[in-house]
């Protein structure tokens, strides 16, 4: 579900849903690199004052996700690929490192929650619903970091994750790619049901390789997404 909102009442003059808000609108390309931040625009639709329009934007950039130019304008930072690496390799580690845990003690009850998760994404896949299924290969990732005790490195990786996280959006529409994701995430939750360490990691390593591998032909298709 988009978490999207409007400022309003008693959630006037915070800055945090307007940070999430435009987080989640430039992951998930509805905020396309280029794209043009104008502060007062901001600042109308959110209901806030400069201050927290201001605070968001800086979040924003320490993340790389926007580029801040002063008294000239602030613009969605295109997909720089050494950054994506740098988030993928991240995430490559510590989820291999999770999933070798949870496989040296496989436990019931995280496997059906895992199960169900993969199920809601099929349902989400056969309705061609990009966005929900996003949100649900989300939620089926912070399951394991949760169910292996260390749900803090959970915002750490997404921090470091926004621009492999938006080469994985651009991605998702490509014929098949939802069901090889469902694939992934079916070997994964097998291997650690099956109580194999190594072969979790291996599932791991090879679903989050798998988005820069198409680089070349998504950037053919997207040329001015991407940072030259």
């Amino acid at each position: 579900m988009n978490e999207a909102v409007t400022m309003s009442g008693r959630g006037r003059g915070s800055a945090e849903p307007v940070f999430v808000t435009l987080r989640q609108e430039i992951i998930a390309l509805s905020l396309a690199p280029g794209t043009v931040l104008s502060r007062a625009a901001l600042q109308a639709r959110f209901g806030v004052s400069s201050t927290p329009i201001r605070d968001v934007l800086l979040r924003l950039e320490a993340e790389g996700l926007v580029e801040i130019f002063p008294q000239h304008a602030t613009i969605v930072s295109p997909i720089d690929l050494g950054l994506a690496q740098q988030g993928q390799f991240l995430r490559r580690s510590v989820e291999m490192e999770i999933a070798r845990v949870l496989a040296q003690a496989p436990d019931a009850v995280l496997l059906e929650g895992l199960r169900r998760l993969v199920r809601r994404q099929a349902a989400f896949a056969d309705l061609d619903e990009h966005a929900a299924f996003a949100e649900a290969d989300q939620a089926f990732h912070r399951t394991m970091y949760e169910a292996a005790g260390v749900a803090g490195l959970w915002p750490l990786v997404r921090r470091q994750g926004g621009h492999m996280d938006r080469l994985r959006r651009l991605h998702l529409p490509v014929t098949g790619k939802m069901r090889e994701i469902l694939r992934d995430h079916e070997a994964i939750v097998a291997a650690i049901a099956a109580g194999r360490p190594a072969c979790a990691q291996e599932r791991v390593r090879a679903h989050l390789s798998h988005s820069l591998d198409a680089v070349d032909a998504l950037r053919a298709r997207h040329p001015t997404y991407f940072r030259s």
